[in-house]
């Protein structure tokens, strides 16, 4: 496990296969613009991307790593709930996109692997 996690003991969970486990970030309900305007939770949006931390995967996961953040569809989830916390655990092929510090050190990057 990661030491970016927000518990000091490991999960009693092992990923099998090309599994990811990962917990959403809290950003339900009402959110900012980057102009700063104030978007209530009840506004009508499209298809809405969500960004969650890896927590753990599984042996054949080969994109990612505990502690990265990734870019999910929330309407494609399985929820699972561990010690009273809820994660989501999905296949690796339905992350979207990863941003992790370690791909700021290669040549051309963002910080963002799509």
């Amino acid at each position: 496990m990661s030491e970016k996690t927000h518990h000091d003991d490991k999960l009693p969970i092992r990923m099998l296969h090309d599994r990811v486990l990962v917990r959403q970030d809290t950003s339900e309900g009402e959110r900012r613009s980057g102009g700063g305007i104030l978007i209530p939770a009840t506004a009508a949006v499209g298809r809405r991307l969500g960004w969650a931390e890896v927590v753990a995967v599984g042996q054949n996961v080969r994109a990612v790593e505990p502690g990265d953040r990734v870019l999910y569809d929330p309407e494609d989830r399985a929820e699972v709930e561990v010690r009273g916390v809820a994660y989501v655990l999905m296949r690796e092929r339905d992350l979207h996109a990863v941003a992790a510090d370690r791909f700021e050190g290669s040549e051309d990057s963002t910080g963002l692997y799509l």
